[in-house]
């Protein structure tokens, strides 16, 4: 297992070897990807289980929010195939993939920005998100988390399972070389770009409790799963 050094050491010199590489669009970056997205994202199989059995047994209705093929709501389905799920991505193709895989569920897809996704008032009995956040800045996070606290009924849960910065100073250093990089490409502050920027679990929690959740539990296998009910 690599030392935090050696990780860092790591991450620094890929940085120095994509320097020139251009930000892709999101849904670019995703619809390029589908036909292999699954076998590569397979290395999350423990989070997304754990993710399942996070979601409370009377969970009837759930947000999936950057669903993308929906491997999370696989495992889901399998604890309970009757549970309803609208799933929110900006990748058109990914949700015609879920659709496709699952056409005898209770799914609505939308395609959309879930910073602009009206999600509603006390609608959702649990909100999910699998390593999608990760490419927002805290300020974004903040706002959406705040909406997403105001969707959840009383007592519902949000589940987060994301990358998680190992230290302050990778949090410091992927932020700035994304801010770097847009600006160098001139690329508008409305244009979602694929890049790594994840928080560490200090500032996530922070974040998530300021919105007013408690976190309930912090799983961590492959990715950290972070169980936030509202009281």
């Amino acid at each position: 297992m690599k030392t935090q050094e050696e990780y860092l050491q790591g991450l620094k010199r890929w940085l120095r070897d994509t320097e020139d590489v251009p930000l892709e669009e999101m849904s670019d970056f995703f619809a390029k990807r589908l036909d292999d997205y699954e076998e590569r994202m397979s290395i999350w199989e423990k989070s997304y289980r754990l993710m399942a059995e996070a979601v409370p047994d009377e969970c009837r209705k759930i947000l999936d929010l950057g669903c993308g093929t929906g491997l999370e709501l696989d495992q889901i389905w399998k604890k309970d195939p009757n549970i309803e799920v609208t799933g929110v991505d900006l990748c058109r193709d990914m949700l015609e993939k879920l659709s496709a895989k699952h056409p005898d569920k209770r799914f609505t897809a939308v395609c959309q920005d879930y910073f602009q996704y009206d999600p509603g008032h006390e609608q959702w009995d649990a909100v999910v998100s699998f390593e999608s956040l990760h490419h927002f800045l805290p300020e974004r996070k903040k706002e959406l988390y705040g909406k997403i606290y105001r969707s959840v009924k009383a007592g519902g849960v949000f589940i987060l399972g994301d990358y998680i910065a190992c230290c302050d100073e990778e949090e410091t250093l992927l932020r700035d070389v994304y801010l770097s990089r847009r600006k160098r490409s001139a690329i508008p502050e409305d244009r979602f770009v694929h890049f790594d920027i994840p928080l560490t679990m200090a500032h996530e929690t922070s974040l998530l409790q300021s919105a007013g959740f408690q976190i309930e539990d912090i799983m961590d296998e492959d990715a950290a799963v972070i169980v936030c009910r509202k009281s």
